[in-house]
C-alpha cells in the first residue's frame, strides 16, 4: 500500500541537521550564537551557499532564523533544500530506528520520494 505525505519541518535533531549538511556538501553546522545583520540568533548555525549570514536552527523551538535580505543576501533555493535534505534525514533517522528499510529516489521535478518498507513489504 503507497501514501503520500506532506511535512511541515520543525528542525529539532542536531544529528539530522548534520546529515542534512553533509548530504548537501555543506560545512558542519556551529553552535553557538550568530549574527544575523542586525541581530543575533542562538543555535545551530548552517552557512548555506553565498549565503551572507548563516540560517540558525533553533532546536527547542524547531523554528529556523536567517535574514537573506529577500534574497538578495542569500538565494532562497538553498535554504528550501536545507529543509528538504533534513526532512528526509530525520525521516530515514526515525524509520531506521524503529528497524525500517529506506530508499529514496531524486525526482526530476526536484522533490525526493522517500519510500520506508514496514513488515517486509515493499
Amino acid at each position: 500500500m503507497s501514501h503520500t505525505v506532506t511535512i511541515k519541518t520543525e528542525v529539532r535533531d542536531a544529528t539530522a541537521v548534520r546529515a542534512a549538511c553533509q548530504r548537501l556538501r555543506l560545512p558542519v553546522p556551529v553552535n553557538g550564537t550568530h549574527q544575523l545583520y542586525n541581530r543575533h540568533a542562538t543555535g545551530l548555525g548552517v552557512q548555506l551557499p553565498d549565503w551572507r549570514y548563516p540560517a540558525v536552527c533553533q532546536l527547542k523551538s524547531g523554528e529556523v532564523r536567517y535574514d537573506n535580505y529577500n534574497g538578495h543576501w542569500g538565494a532562497q533555493r538553498h535554504l528550501d533544500a536545507f529543509l528538504q535534505g533534513y526532512a528526509v534525514e530525520k525521516a530515514m533517522i526515525e524509520a531506521r530506528r524503529q528497524g525500517y528499510a529506506c530508499s529514496e529516489q531524486q525526482l526530476q521535478d526536484g522533490s525526493i520520494k522517500l519510500t520506508v518498507n514496514v513488515g517486509g513489504a515493499a
